[in-house]
């Protein structure tokens, strides 16, 4: 590069403000390996003022190269040289194209013109071996003298260039030498203090088994280079992986701004913003999406979940999920719910007594999530508020078959309505059915004692129903041992009419 062009590169993005969106976001993805979200930079910022067009077309042809798009690749690369002749790389774009084509005396003649322009620039020589090193899955081996020949240009140079610690850094990756690697990272980031792609592939090394030190380090990154969309969100993520959820919500509220985002980081911010338990923040950055973009579902969605959690937004509940349901049965494959959604919406809908609605939207979460029990829970108690034992037990019990969690409370709501079922069908013909509620109804409450034997209740049950069970004469001692069981357990002041029952059944005045 001539002294000409850097110094007009950096006057110009000295002139840029904070969050300018130029060529450089888009690099900083590419030489951190994270490919897609470069591609979207390079492209979405193409034309924006303070983009070096001839550095993006360098890039965008490498991306082109990547996706195995030769012919793409190269009208990048000519592109870039017609916009600069002076910008060194697009040449070693198009030698790379031609170590592609097999054609090294040509690739040569390319790498040649860009070490005139930039004689003195160790980078330039990394890059060159970078192209033999990437040409193909044995670039390392066809090429290996060319490599090295390259690299020991690149450090007469300058022997401390980062680009040539990072280069070794993903070679060491490449052969699974972790240890080798990190030292290098670590020296990049040592000679560039500003290194973005150093830092996040150091801080990637520790990721999972030294989450703390990963952290550290991309905060490090941010002290020197404190407008880095990729360190801001790569911290965030950080926190995220390491399941410290306040941390990165918090740290993806400030990446947020950074207008080079991604549309994804929306949707990952609102789920931290409610994990976190941020209730009302997440309201109204789903409410200030949707205003933007009304038709973004998964703000919608998020717009149900958060204000569910807010009490001054009840009365707003119904419509909110009303408009979430239609949104998905009007598109189900892009526009799918999950189980909270279920929840949520058949929630509303049974609290204003639209019990078939509420109904059809559980028997839908049940097809769609069949290993989620908890929706059988739900479904009974649509006919549980409409005093519909028989129908109430049936939900129940079948969801006690669906499930391995059945908690106490489960286990003697099931019992007490199964007895309700049988007690209150007083019709002769009913008989038989109701007599096995009421048979169902000692099962579950056994179940009860057995997970909860200090409590009265389900000896209470089992009580009544084994005195419904017994022939007229036997019906005054059927049930004693079980009601003397729940006599000794009962607090007589916390529940006195169960007391007086019991004491009833008991013969007791």
């Amino acid at each position: 590069m001539k002294l000409k062009f850097v110094f007009s590169l950096f006057m110009a993005g000295a002139s840029l403000g904070v969050f300018a969106q130029t060529h450089l976001e888009g690099v900083e993805y590419y030489k951190a390996d994270q490919f897609n979200n470069a591609l979207e930079l390079l492209e979405r910022n193409y034309n924006n003022p303070g983009t070096d067009k001839a550095v993006a077309n360098y890039y965008l042809g490498l991306l082109s190269i990547r996706q195995q798009d030769l012919a793409g690749a190269k009208k990048y690369f000519e592109q870039g040289v017609s916009i600069n002749p002076d910008y060194a790389y697009n040449y070693i774009g198009l030698g790379s194209l031609e170590l592609k084509n097999g054609n090294v005396k040509e690739a040569e003649n390319n790498f040649k013109k860009a070490e005139k322009l930039n004689k003195k620039d160790a980078a330039v020589w990394v890059a060159i071996a970078r192209a033999y090193y990437e040409s193909s899955s044995e670039g390392a081996t066809i090429y290996e003298k060319q490599i090295a020949n390259a690299l020991k240009n690149a450090r007469r140079r300058n022997m401390y260039e980062p680009e040539i610690f990072i280069y070794e850094g993903d070679v060491a990756y490449d052969h699974d030498d972790r240890n080798s690697a990190a030292s290098k990272y670590e020296m990049a980031t040592t000679y560039n203090p500003k290194a973005a792609d150093a830092y996040v592939k150091y801080a990637k090394l520790y990721t999972k088994f030294n989450p703390d030190f990963a952290i550290s380090m991309l905060k490090k990154l941010l002290e020197n280079n404190p407008n880095s969309a990729l360190g801001q969100r790569e911290l965030a993520e950080a926190y995220y992986n390491k399941e410290d959820y306040k941390s990165a919500a918090e740290q993806y509220s400030k990446y947020i701004n950074n207008p080079s985002h991604f549309k994804s980081d929306e949707n990952r911010y609102l789920l931290l913003l409610f994990h976190g338990g941020k209730y009302q923040e997440g309201y109204e950055y789903s409410s200030k999406l949707l205003a933007e973009n009304p038709d973004n579902f998964t703000a919608r969605r998020f717009q149900l979940m958060n204000a569910a959690q807010l009490d001054p937004m009840k009365d707003q509940l119904l419509g909110l999920a009303e408009e979430v349901y239609r949104r998905h049965m009007a598109d189900p494959k892009n526009n799918a719910i999950a189980i909270v959604d279920y929840n949520l919406i058949s929630s509303e809908l049974r609290f204003a007594k639209r019990y078939e609605e509420a109904t059809e939207v559980l028997k839908e979460g049940i097809i769609e999530f069949p290993e989620n029990a908890d929706f059988y829970r739900r479904l009974a108690k649509i006919p549980l508020e409409q005093n519909k034992f028989d129908e109430a037990a049936d939900a129940y019990m079948l969801y006690i078959s669906k499930t391995d969690k059945a908690s106490y409370t489960d286990l003697i709501q099931t019992a007490l309505l199964c007895y309700y079922a049988g007690d209150l069908n007083k019709d002769e013909t009913q008989k038989a059915k109701a007599e096995e509620y009421v048979r169902n109804s000692i099962v579950y409450a056994e179940k009860a004692a057995v997970a909860d034997p200090d409590n009265y209740r389900p000896y209470k049950v089992l009580g009544d129903a084994k005195a419904y069970l017994a022939p007229e004469a036997d019906k005054a001692t059927a049930g004693k041992a079980d009601y003397e069981k729940a006599l000794s357990l009962i607090d007589q002041e916390k529940n006195a009419s169960d007391f007086a029952e019991i004491q009833k059944a008991l013969g007791v005045k």
